[in-house]
């Protein structure tokens, strides 16, 4: 399918209840600190609303946004971005108890061998003690290794774990190429009004500083959220996809 076809569908799913979604617990996994704000601040927000106030972990450490940076090397940057993240998780009413950072290396979340395995596992220990019973991975075209790196991660919980509600987020998977081809067969899932958060949602997002520009001034090709798709995650509706 072309990604305007994959992208029509999307916007096909069927606007659905908070509870009908994802009833109960949810286990959020973000591969960088703001793509949890970018693609399920609403999610976070109505859930807590709902009573269900979710578990969300930052898996990689964001620390390659600003390679060149002199003054904002990785184990600086990192603390900046955590910090951001919970600054992010405030603005949708979330706990810091609720949030954790796995650290591992931006651009290197691993697939498989032993490092993915005990990420997987402290993921599985999570789950059992939140008592989760949904997961939200990000979309498997969303085109960054890590991103599909958490996918898998949530693919292998779900082998593990069969009873567990899979759900993907789109996020960079929305800027595709329109005419590019993706290995996708119709797809389902649902969407979730979040109008009512829009206002905490673009405060999640502007949280994130360093990712807007606004922190590191000594690397002028390091990277910055484009308008382009700040634009489409400011939407009346988020996307999830049964995975």
């Amino acid at each position: 399918m072309k990604v305007r076809e994959v992208l029509e569908n999307f916007s096909r799913f069927p606007v659905a209840s908070f509870d009908k979604i994802a009833p109960g617990t949810s286990l959020i996994l973000s591969p960088h600190p703001d793509d949890e704000s970018l693609g399920c601040a609403g999610f976070i927000a109505t859930a807590i609303k709902h009573g269900c106030p979710p578990v969300v972990v930052i898996v990689s450490d964001g620390a390659a946004s600003h390679p060149g940076s002199q003054l904002w090397p990785p184990e600086r940057l990192t603390v900046c971005r955590q910090e951001e993240s919970r600054n992010a998780a405030s603005a949708l009413g979330l706990s810091s108890d609720r949030l954790f950072f796995l650290g591992l290396p931006d651009t290197a979340v691993p697939t498989e061998g032993t490092g993915f395995e005990q990420t997987v596992r402290h993921l599985q220990g999570l789950v059992e003690q939140y008592h989760c019973q949904n997961i939200l991975v990000p979309w498997r075209h969303d085109p960054h290794c890590d991103h599909e790196a958490v996918w898998i991660m949530g693919q292998r919980l779900k082998a593990l774990q069969p009873e567990l509600r899979i759900l993907a987020y789109p996020v960079w998977g929305l800027t595709l190429p329109p005419e590019k081809d993706l290995q996708e067969t119709q797809t389902a899932g649902w969407r979730l009004n979040v109008e009512a958060f829009l206002h905490s949602k673009r405060r999640a997002i502007e949280a994130h500083r360093s990712q807007r520009g606004l922190v590191v001034k000594d690397d002028p090709r390091g990277f910055v959220l484009p308008e382009h798709l700040l634009e489409k995650m400011l939407q009346l509706y988020e996307i999830f996809i049964v995975s």
